[in-house]
């Protein structure tokens, strides 16, 4: 495999984001005193930080890598909105196509820092459902996207936050059927079985057999084939695609299986590597139609994020070095 030629082929992917995305809002100051109305800190704020979040950090990974990308949403019509908007737009993420709704807030989340601990954190958001004028507004300007753009590969990706609904999964996987673009999900628990049709289905082991009510302490090749055996009843999908923390990665695709153990590593922090690991697999998947390559590749980004304190995407050059290494 010529990696460099690989990763040069990401800038010819298009690929569309749909999901529940939040604005990361970081506040730091200093602790010196209780406050005398309560017993509890007073933060003297000197710093101020937004990031975009949730789905949005899986579209920041493929942009990284440098693939041309569009986030597919529905935000409140607010201020937070406005900023994460602007934000898309500073990180070449296209928001062209967002739904702004006066029935939503954007949701965002609010960490109080103080000596590198968490005093609080504040959630501004609206898990219900997005309603059904919502719905057909999204769907709407799902089918301009596709029009104007021809994507390669779609991504929907679930933090239950209600953007994602029965009715848009449903009809958002039939569309890219009918116009033969490939599709990957992120799921979470709430919606595990809409996605009926899929390309590529990726949850983590816990939300795999948590969905379908196993009792396992033990991960083994036979155990994965089979939880694969009981999504694919009741999904029709195409891939199986399960991570496994510490453990690695495991694939199927009917014709091969395989279990591929992380490589060591000095884990600092493992937040948002299920996100680059959605991104990597999506971007190698859509430029190779290989599963073991997609595979292989996303499990070794999952582990370089993770030797990063805090949610990080993907850096490019350190991702091609590694495939480079591992796996020639």
């Amino acid at each position: 495999m010529d990696f460099q030629q690989l990763f040069n082929d990401f800038s010819k992917i298009k690929v569309a984001v749909i999901g529940d995305v939040m604005l990361d809002t970081y506040w730091w100051g200093k602790v010196d005193r209780i406050s005398p109305e309560a017993p509890v800190p007073v933060v003297a704020v000197t710093k101020r930080e937004q990031r975009i979040g949730g789905a949005g950090n899986v579209a920041l990974n493929l942009v990284s890598l440098g693939a041309h990308v569009n986030v597919l949403t529905v935000l409140g019509k607010d201020d937070d909105g406005e900023q994460l908007t602007t934000l898309f737009n500073q990180n070449n993420i296209g928001a062209k196509y967002i739904v702004t709704s006066t029935d939503r807030i954007t949701t965002n989340k609010i960490r109080i820092i103080s000596r590198n601990q968490h005093m609080m954190r504040l959630d501004a958001e609206m898990q219900t459902d997005i309603t059904q004028n919502d719905e057909e507004k999204l769907l709407y300007a799902f089918e301009e996207y596709i029009a104007a753009e021809s994507p390669d590969i779609v991504i929907l990706e679930d933090y239950n936050k209600g953007v994602l609904t029965q009715t848009v999964v449903t009809k958002i996987i039939a569309l890219c059927k009918q116009h033969h673009i490939l599709t990957a999900v992120d799921p979470k628990r709430k919606n595990f079985f809409s996605y009926v049709g899929v390309d590529i289905f990726k949850p983590n082991l816990k939300e795999a057999v948590e969905g379908l009510n196993i009792l396992t302490d033990v991960v083994s090749l036979s155990l994965l084939k089979d939880i694969h055996l009981l999504l694919q009843e009741k999904l029709k999908h195409k891939i199986s695609f399960i991570t496994l923390s510490e453990k690695g990665v495991f694939y199927n695709d009917n014709n091969s299986s395989s279990l591929i153990p992380t490589h060591i590593r000095s884990i600092a922090d493992v937040s948002g590597a299920g996100d680059t690991v959605i991104a990597v697999a999506s971007l190698v998947y859509a430029a190779t139609k290989n599963v073991k390559l997609m595979a292989e590749v996303a499990n070794i980004a999952g582990g370089l994020v993770c030797e990063e304190v805090g949610t990080v995407a993907i850096n490019k050059e350190s991702l091609l070095k590694e495939c480079e290494e591992l796996l020639t």
